[in-house]
């Protein structure tokens, strides 16, 4: 008797629908062919303990079952139970087993029936409804995360009995239901953390709201202790909310990654990724030889943190210049290349010295300026072009720390983030795939960064004046155009230019001095 079963494979962050074929037929051998992993083949091994412990048993003839799309490589554990149950209603061990074509099955399948979470269940979901098969059945927790999709019946079960028990006519299972709304209830309570924590560091707190309202990256330059780690934690929580596509964007990530837990179902929080300086390139872009999203992919619509810049090794931070550019990871193989979307505001942070003090070259204490320079060297050029804000943070004063006054908090600052995202939203909606000043490209700079003669002298004896760098010329433009937004106003306007200047302090002749 012949069966047809329906599994997915995950490849990137999309899924693609196996179909598993399982024939019985007179003889005593089992066949598993499809181009199956290792982990695929010793399935049978756990699929025949499970059954047997379960009342059940694999039929001693002889078994063929073939995994199709023959020439795509089959991997990992997730087939367990779309072999099992095949291999019930091709040998009519179960009464329904014409259900077995509406269904995707998925699940590892422990040696006592239990079933074990699999990881990108919700891409295979997607793929289900997309196809028009009715639902899909899975192990418990992942239910809530396939359930997040629309018109389809997500089946959680617990153990391999409850699942036969279905293909029976015998089961209470009910399909899963999911509550996005609740799921985005008590957005600000959820991180835990706010602005109005931080004692002082106004400026700094500005410039980390135009970075907000423009999706610009930056930098903070710092000695130790002066608060850029517990500022940049803070930089979510001014962020716009996630719309549900980004929310379902950014949960496919996670899922794959298998760094969803039992009970969240949906990602409703922009990321916050800090790796250690000591992370590889690999684990920053992602790849290895089963590629899987990196660092920069987990923090898609939302912040990648890297502290004490310097310290990261050249050539990891080197790989993040095309997706800073390209905002997509393509990890290229043989047979198979895979896109990860890397859509993400960087947020870095380092001493202005080695021994971490500013140059004073007045004083005593601090690095002389040969080592500042080499130290700053560490971070090349093209990366640095790639960074819009320059933000210089100072020690708070006790006075400040003392102060019982709290600053300003989150919820009002992302009010103001919001509405210049929107503007932002409004000028851009003709442009695919653009919805951020930090996207501009130099043709649409000219275009939506038009400034009158007064600036225009003004920037002319900055870049003279300062020493600032051609790299400073479009980003201040950039900078300059989010300030107007947060302001209200469709011109860019003197003062804007102005302070868009002083955020480009890498850039300056002896900006140390």
């Amino acid at each position: 008797m012949l069966i047809k079963t329906y599994g997915s494979a995950v490849y990137g962050v999309d899924a693609l629908t196996i179909t598993v074929e399982v024939n019985i037929s007179p003889g005593i051998r089992f066949f598993l062919v499809g181009l199956p992993d290792n982990a695929v083949k010793e399935s049978h091994q756990r699929i025949s303990a499970a059954l047997k412990n379960n009342g059940y048993k694999i039929p001693g003839k002889e078994i063929t079952i073939n995994m199709a799309p023959a020439d795509i490589k089959k991997e990992g554990s997730a087939y367990d139970l779309t072999l099992a149950i095949g291999i019930l209603a091709a040998s009519g061990q179960v009464s329904k087993p014409e259900m077995t074509e509406d269904y995707i099955i998925m699940g590892e399948v422990a040696l006592d029936g239990q079933l074990r979470s699999i990881k990108g269940a919700l891409p295979i979901a997607i793929k289900a409804k997309k196809e028009g098969f009715k639902g899909i059945i899975l192990p418990k927790k992942n239910a809530q995360e396939a359930a997040i999709v629309e018109g389809l019946e997500v089946y959680g079960a617990d153990t391999l009995a409850e699942v036969i028990d279905l293909f029976d006519g015998k089961s209470d299972l009910q399909p899963t239901k999911f509550d996005i709304n609740k799921e985005f209830e008590n957005y600000d309570a959820i991180s835990g953390v706010d602005f109005a924590d931080v004692k002082g560091q106004e400026n700094v707190k500005r410039a980390l709201e135009i970075a907000a309202a423009g999706g610009h990256n930056a930098i903070m330059i710092g000695p130790p202790g002066s608060g850029k780690s517990m500022l940049a934690k803070r930089l979510s929580t001014i962020l716009p909310p996630l719309s549900m596509d980004e929310a379902l964007e950014t949960t496919k990530i996670h899922s794959v990654s298998g760094l969803l837990g039992d009970t969240t179902g949906l990602i409703t929080q922009r990321p916050f990724r800090s790796p250690h300086h000591t992370v590889s390139d690999v684990a920053l872009v992602g790849g290895g030889s089963n590629p899987k999203p990196g660092e920069i992919s987990l923090a898609h619509n939302g912040i990648l943190f890297l502290d004490e810049l310097p310290e990261f090794k050249r050539q990891v931070l080197e790989v993040m210049r095309q997706p800073l550019e390209d905002r997509v990871v393509t990890i290229s193989r043989a047979k198979i290349s895979v896109d990860y979307p890397a859509s993400f505001m960087l947020i870095a942070a380092m001493n202005p010295s080695p021994s971490g003090d500013f140059y004073d070259p007045s004083g005593q204490s601090g690095d002389p300026e040969h080592i500042v320079k080499r130290y700053l060297a560490k971070i090349s050029g093209p990366l640095m072009d790639r960074i819009d804000l320059h933000i210089e943070v100072q020690p708070v004063p006790y006075e400040k720390l003392s102060n019982k006054e709290e600053g300003e908090n989150s919820k009002t600052i992302r009010a103001r983030v919001i509405k210049a995202r929107n503007i932002q939203i409004e000028r851009f909606k003709e442009i695919n795939g653009m919805h951020s000043n930090a996207q501009l490209t130099p043709k649409l700079v000219k275009k939506y960064c038009q400034i009158d003669a007064a600036g225009e002298a003004l920037l002319k004896n900055a870049m003279e004046k300062l020493g600032l760098s051609a790299r400073s010329y479009e980003r201040i433009f950039k900078v300059a155009r989010t300030i107007a937004d947060l302001e209200n106003t469709s011109n860019i306007e003197v003062q804007h230019i102005a302070e868009a200047i002083q955020y480009r302090s890498l850039d300056r002749d002896g900006w140390l001095g």
